[in-house]
């Protein structure tokens, strides 16, 4: 029995100015019997990112309960959405700057990345609290919705440029 064994020496699955892969997750692994199959497919990725969910999910819940709103509206929703986006444009841009997105580097993306914080994060909540809040409070509800999404992109784009930035003084800059 081989274990299961990422295959990233293809080139048409790398960007020929930093080798990473144009889209990793479509790459193959084999599995134990050697045959090739989708690495998201894999029974140890995906116990990664449904542990990573697990804790992200909980985490949110602990977060949501100790503050309630103000004045109707979500604030520990927009707060988790906004440190998410920040903490998911940090964690993506270092391993990305540590190169191909392979072994323990796809590993950490995936317990971390899509486990952790795509349970963090709430896209549903969002939708829901900003409906709820469109019936008692128009205003206010753009004004959250438009919050949450302009701020979740301003704190990834800082998230990016911190972790590049850090990556740089530490001379691990992928190249």
């Amino acid at each position: 029995m081989r274990p299961e064994r990422d295959v990233v020496d293809r080139p048409e699955a790398r960007s020929p100015d930093r080798q990473l892969g144009v889209d990793s997750d479509i790459e193959t692994s084999e599995d134990r019997s050697g045959a090739a199959r989708p690495v998201h497919l894999s029974w140890t990725n995906i116990g990664l990112v449904a542990a990573g969910g697990a804790v992200g999910t909980g985490v949110r819940y602990l977060i949501s309960a100790a503050f309630p709103q103000v004045h109707g509206i979500p604030v520990a929703t927009l707060g988790i959405n906004v440190v998410g986006a920040f903490l998911l444009g940090a964690l993506l841009e270092a391993v990305a700057m540590r190169g191909v997105d392979a072994g323990r580097r796809r590993a950490v993306r995936l317990l971390a990345g899509t486990g952790a914080l795509g349970g963090f994060t709430t896209y549903s909540t969002l939708a829901n609290d900003t409906a709820t809040l469109m019936v008692v409070a128009p205003v206010h509800a753009v004004g959250y919705a438009l919050a949450t999404v302009v701020g979740g992109a301003a704190a990834a784009l800082a998230g990016i440029v911190l972790a590049r930035r850090l990556s740089t003084a530490d001379g691990k800059d992928g190249a």
